[in-house]
């Protein structure tokens, strides 16, 4: 089985020379690709000295830019995604492998307690990874981990989902839920990261609110919009109820609150056909 490991860069200087040594003193044979997000220290040059092959972006287009173009760039029956920054060992890359050749089509590094890089970061992952396991009937790990092996033609086939952003595990992993494909997990110990994180906490709290609404989106809308439509259902009839026995009529809010529900519904039926279709699509 060929396969290629791709780690996106931006400033690591002082950690991709190490990471890429550690991968080639394991795995001699491997394609090694670092996509230089345009780093303005010498990530390149550790990259290419350290026996990488190096894509450069002309400037930062962000980590899941920098994983679309690894992808495209990779020439591996296999992708190995992991971090360029120290935080996985490549030792666990043939853990990764051998779920791959049991038959799986992605297999995700799960970081286990205390691999988290703040309690704040813990706590979200955990959110993420409950609303996740009720969104697809599957237990889901870890939704954000950067640490995953594909199979390559499976994941060019969402290259257009993907953003350009941060958040590419946890659409990568919806996707192949809802296509059907096989995703399984290997527990790892994610080591403290070298150098600065890229992280900005309001920023990125804000980006991680939004990964909520992005995970019923990408697998069943439906899924979000039908509790909040029962739920204003709900309140309209109960209001309706309460004025029609003190007051004996209808009122305007009653009425708001139905067309709401119904609004919402139709909006989620809309958002789901069109779910559908975007799936449908990328399997042509």
């Amino acid at each position: 089985m060929k396969f290629s490991i791709v780690l996106p860069a931006k400033n690591e200087a002082l950690s991709v020379g190490d990471t890429v040594h550690g991968i080639l003193s394991r795995l001699v044979h491997a394609e090694v690709i670092v996509v230089n997000d345009g780093s303005t220290d010498h990530t390149a040059q550790a990259a290419e000295q350290a026996g990488a092959r190096v894509v450069h972006h002309p400037y930062s287009k962000g980590n899941g830019a920098a994983i679309k173009t690894g992808a495209r760039a990779a020439t591996g029956d296999v992708i190995v995604f992991m971090d360029a920054d120290g935080q996985h060992d490549p030792a666990d890359i043939q853990r990764l492998l051998q779920k791959v050749e049991e038959g799986h089509d992605m297999v995700v590094g799960a970081r286990q307690k205390g691999s988290q890089a703040s309690l704040g970061r813990g706590l979200a992952n955990g959110l993420y990874n409950r609303i996740a396991s009720w969104m697809t009937g599957h237990k889901v790990e870890d939704l954000t981990s950067g640490f995953r092996a594909v199979r390559a033609d499976k994941f060019r086939e969402f290259l257009y989902l993907l953003p350009n952003g941060f958040s590419y595990p946890t659409t990568s992993t919806m996707a192949f839920f809802r296509a059907g494909y096989s995703v399984t997990y290997v527990p790892i110990n994610a080591a403290k990261r070298i150098g600065k994180s890229h992280i900005r906490l309001l920023h990125d709290g804000m980006r991680f609110l939004l990964i909520i609404f992005k995970i019923g989106t990408l697998y069943s809308p439906l899924k979000i919009f039908l509790p909040f439509s029962v739920a204003m259902f709900s309140i309209a009839t109960g209001w309706y109820l309460y004025t029609y026995f003190h007051s004996g009529r209808f009122t305007n809010m009653s009425a708001l609150l139905y067309t709401g529900s119904v609004m919402v519904f139709l909006m989620g039926l809309i958002s789901e056909q069109i779910t559908a279709l975007m799936y449908k699509g990328s399997e042509r």
